[in-house]
């Protein structure tokens, strides 16, 4: 397991992915949670970046000092992380904890970061009667004490009813971790306030929070953005722990405001992208990239390395005999998505009508005169509505 070792002997825990020679961003974990909770993030990223996840000192498998852990502490283990993987320079992204020791960053050591991101987070976080009774149930009861209070908070009920499985591994990441580890970063943030050092962030800054966030509200992102020279402020429809619960939508922001995209950066994907967009243009290729998510990611991925980074970059047909087969196929299949899409894609790139017409009319007599029957009439549809234009 990697870890980094801090000057004061504490071992941080640490995963790097990603090309060695990318731009970096380092993810850190909000409180009570682990270097895990930004695996929809990384998995993302990490074509396009050095991603590096951590587990906060106190948290996951880092070490457990004793004691509070200050602020400063948090911020000088990022730092020593970077050093250790010869990071220059690196863009940062903080939830919660993480999200204040990004502040710190941003107010001591702006020369290290490229831009900085901060979610569901806070220059100061309630009140301190409020974390010395949590701290003590944590004494009296464990981790177990406190874990249906702060699960409450970090996911709305709706989310908590429909992904047991998600509020599972966060229940036993919380009431796993380490009672000294959770007390001494809780120490710190019970008594932590940067919000008069705040003008002093000069790098881009991101602000992200949830709409039903109980711990740090809309209300925080915007004193913060308010308080950042040229920050910017979104607010997506989650609680406190946003990039879980909205994760294609956090990740979307990310990507967009890192000036990037979320897509693998292979060769072969690569030349698969380019010969997608050349068949069935930019509008279409840009909207389906839009209507990536995690859970269709993998499958779109294969579709560009597979269909397009190999097959249609094959030299053995020319381009028109190759639309010509895909549009017989579909027909004989009745695909008729395909067929609609491809058909367009034909006609603006040239392919004559008179063409067309021929192969369905093969196709009436190899896959039968019903699919013919069917493509004549969606091509004749499109046919008109081009000459209507």
């Amino acid at each position: 397991m990697p870890f980094v070792t801090q000057n004061d002997d504490c071992k941080i825990f640490y995963r790097a992915e990603g090309p060695v020679d990318a731009p970096a961003i380092i993810f850190s974990n909000s409180l009570g949670c682990d270097h895990l909770m930004w695996q929809t993030q990384a998995a993302a990223l990490k074509h396009r970046f050095r991603v590096v996840r951590y587990d906060q000192r106190g948290h996951g498998a880092s070490d457990v000092p004793e004691g509070m852990y200050p602020l400063e502490r948090l911020g000088a283990d990022v730092i020593g992380i970077a050093d250790h993987l010869g990071l220059e320079q690196f863009h940062f992204c903080g939830l919660s904890m993480g999200g204040l020791t990004g502040q710190w960053l941003g107010v001591n050591e702006s020369a290290r970061l490229i831009t900085l991101i901060l979610a569901d987070t806070a220059p100061h976080f309630g009140p301190p009667e409020m974390w010395d009774q949590r701290m003590d149930m944590i004494r009296q009861g464990g981790m177990a004490a406190i874990s249906d209070m702060v699960l409450g908070r970090f996911f709305t009920e709706s989310f908590h009813a429909s992904n047991p499985g998600t509020i599972s591994d966060f229940r036993n990441v919380l009431e796993h971790s380490d009672p000294q580890g959770y007390l001494g970063c809780a120490a710190m943030v019970r008594q932590a306030d940067i919000q008069d050092d705040l003008k002093k962030i000069s790098v881009p800054t991101l602000v992200i929070t949830g709409r039903h966030d109980q711990s740090t509200p809309p209300e925080c992102g915007e004193l913060i953005a308010a308080e950042v020279k040229g920050a910017e402020h979104v607010v997506v429809d989650a609680a406190h722990v946003s990039n879980v619960e909205r994760p294609d939508d956090f990740t979307r922001i990310l990507a967009d405001f890192l000036g990037t995209d979320t897509l693998p950066g292979d060769e072969r994907f690569a030349s698969g992208m380019k010969r997608r967009r050349e068949v069935l243009g930019d509008d279409w290729v840009d909207q389906s990239i839009r209507n990536r998510t995690e859970f269709n990611a993998e499958f779109q991925d294969m579709i560009t390395r597979g269909a397009w980074g190999e097959i249609w970059t094959r030299p053995g047909l020319d381009e028109t005999t190759r639309r010509l087969l895909v549009l017989a196929i579909c027909a004989s299949l009745s695909r008729w998505e395909e067929f609609d899409l491809h058909l367009a894609a034909g006609l603006r790139a040239g392919v004559a009508t008179d063409t067309i017409r021929e192969v369905l009319m093969q196709t009436a007599i190899y896959a039968g005169v019903p699919a013919a029957n069917t493509a004549f009439a969606r091509a004749g549809k499109l046919l008109l509505s081009r000459e209507q234009e």
